[in-house]
């Protein structure tokens, strides 16, 4: 088969994510200056994909104002799923689209082209294909048993010791699809795409798994962030030289030291005497002020950074301010997300859209503030900080 039609689903906050997601979808955050859809649309199109199918919902307009009608002369159809009832209730959108096999594929996860040709490559006659990896972290993501090539059982997150193979999240698709969306039981009133994959598998369906391998990088939580970036630029997809991974219109002074790999957007400016990287962003418009040191860290469009301020496994959202001489001395850290705490996470910071940060501000390991939080000067910060919160 030389292709296939695309269906990405992008309709999910990501909520997993939150704060950063607070006012944009998972899809469009950044991975690295660029939103984490673009990637996916990369490989897909490099794959040799001609028809893309959209599904949006969650912050939709962001989506649609930053791609347009086409991508890389590729034409983006747009399908807005109204209500997020899950991945497979999103599928059911575009149901009149298809009555051929189709390829579905996560908006959230990025992926080079070679998974995404093996999967069409073995895509058939059968109800279900789908691209599986040898991965290593199995249990934090969906698991596949199998026997030959056949898929016999579906699980997520598995903690038993059977030898799993992880779902790649790529997916080459019979219209019988439709009616699995359908059978399948409804979780917490979701439809999940993976019950219904399940629901083919116990009906004995031909499903069938493609062992295949290649970049899969995967976004789960904030500090995830900081992997996708050493990620994508180990494996090359962020410019090979300096010079490529510097847009031409940023400034950066002749006294500032750059320890690669470092990547800085369009009109970003990095004062004399600063310090960035190695495995450090600088988004559109950012400005990093004199004697600055900002290493392991995403910065976001439109942040500032303040003279004499230390950042280290630091992530912003848009619009962040910090003042001058702040710390962030960088992970591991205890990050707590509600009731849960995960232990020992490389996260200096977050600071969600909006944040603004007082000078001489100092922050343990971990420690979160959400979108609209004002830090006065001088205060020290250990632990979650809600949205629109002052402190003091």
């Amino acid at each position: 088969m030389d292709t296939l039609p695309a269906v990405v689903l992008a309709a999910g906050e990501g909520k997993r994510l939150r704060p950063l997601t607070r006012h944009r979808p998972k899809p469009m955050l950044p991975a690295a200056n660029k939103p984490i859809l673009a990637y996916v649309f990369d490989g897909l199109i490099e794959a040799g994909v001609s028809e893309i199918t959209v599904v949006v919902g969650y912050g939709r307009s962001r989506v649609q104002d930053h791609f347009g009608p086409t991508y890389r002369n590729v034409p983006l159809t747009y399908v807005v799923q109204e209500k997020q009832l899950g991945s497979g209730h999103a599928l059911l959108s575009v149901e009149n689209r298809f009555d051929e096999p189709f390829l579905v594929v996560y908006g959230d996860q990025i992926l080079d082209a070679g998974i995404i040709e093996d999967v069409i490559g073995t895509t058939g006659e059968g109800a279900a294909t789908l691209g599986v990896l040898d991965h290593n972290r199995v249990e934090h993501y969906g698991g596949v048993i199998m026997h030959g090539d056949r898929v016999v059982e579906l699980v997520e997150r598995p903690t038993d010791e059977r030898k799993y193979r992880l779902n790649a999240g790529v997916y080459g698709l019979g219209p019988r699809i439709f009616e699995a969306i359908r059978n399948a039981e409804p979780r917490d009133g979701e439809h999940s795409l993976i019950d219904a994959l399940s629901w083919l598998v116990d009906s004995e369906a031909e499903v069938r798994g493609t062992v295949t391998d290649g970049l899969w990088v995967d976004a789960t939580y904030p500090w995830d962030l900081l992997e996708v970036t050493r990620d994508l630029t180990e494996a090359g997809l962020v410019g090979g030289t300096r010079e490529a991974r510097i847009d031409d219109s940023a400034i950066v002074h002749e006294t500032a030291t750059i320890r690669d790999p470092v990547v800085i957007g369009a009109d970003a400016e990095v004062g004399a005497g600063t310090v960035l990287g190695p495995y450090t962003c600088l988004g559109e418009n950012v400005t990093v002020e004199s004697s600055a040191v900002v290493e392991g860290s995403l910065l976001d469009s439109d942040t500032r950074v303040g003279p004499n301020a230390t950042l280290v496994d630091c992530v912003t959202g848009q619009g962040v301010h910090i003042g001058a001489g702040v710390t962030v001395p960088g992970g591991p850290g205890d990050v707590r997300v509600g009731d849960r705490v995960f232990e020992r996470e490389r996260l200096g910071a977050l600071f969600a859209d909006r944040v603004e940060i007082g000078g001489a501000s100092s922050f343990a390991p971990g420690t979160m503030v959400g979108p609209d939080a004002t830090v006065r000067t001088g205060a020290h910060v250990d632990g979650p900080i809600a949205e629109e919160t002052e402190v003091r």
